[in-house]
């Protein structure tokens, strides 16, 4: 069976987010490497963020991680380096989602500001099933039970915990390859 490359967007540090969110996304990350598919996630360059830390976590678990860089070198932050690094080209905020989004078969948002809701509506255009985490502020939070609009593509399923969102990942991937 194919593994499935699992997205997981989120806050970055800048937005200053909490120890209970950190918790969560590092015990996304261990789930993702148990279930035995890959995480995809923004290596960022400036900073972390509650997708690197899911990254290395999965990493602890000898989980596979990608990481899609913006720019054209291959610089992240801190010591950490995924199994795969992508120098996507392209900067953040300015087209690295769009190749992060779309390298994913499905993606779990975690709290998230302006990049996550980008990635969000770039998941959402391109059809791709978006789990979100709704116990956390941020458009993860905002977004639970709902459609971007009125195309009623793709619904933003909610999740409490990280096992129910790694069950739903894998469960909306399978029930999309079957309508297709």
């Amino acid at each position: 069976m194919k593994k499935l490359q699992i997205g997981v967007m989120g806050s970055a540090a800048d937005l200053n987010y909490g120890e209970e969110v950190l918790l969560f996304a590092k015990q996304l990350g261990k789930e993702i490497a148990k279930s035995k598919n890959i995480l995809v996630y923004g290596a960022e360059k400036d900073y972390t963020s509650l997708s690197t830390e899911a990254a290395i976590e999965a990493s602890k678990y000898k989980g596979v991680t990608v990481g899609v860089a913006g720019g054209k070198k291959k610089e992240v932050y801190g010591a950490f380096r995924p199994t795969i690094l992508i120098s996507s080209g392209q900067e953040i905020g300015g087209g690295r989602e769009f190749s992060l989004v779309t390298s994913c078969d499905v993606i779990i948002a975690i709290s998230g500001g302006s990049g996550t809701l980008t990635e969000i509506a770039i998941a959402y255009q391109a059809g791709i099933p978006i789990i979100v985490i709704d116990q956390f502020n941020g458009w993860s939070k905002e977004l639970a039970n709902e459609y971007l609009d009125e195309r009623f593509r793709v619904k933003c399923i909610p999740a409490s915990t990280p096992e129910e969102a790694v069950k739903k990942a894998i469960s909306a991937v399978q029930k999309e390859k079957k309508n297709v």
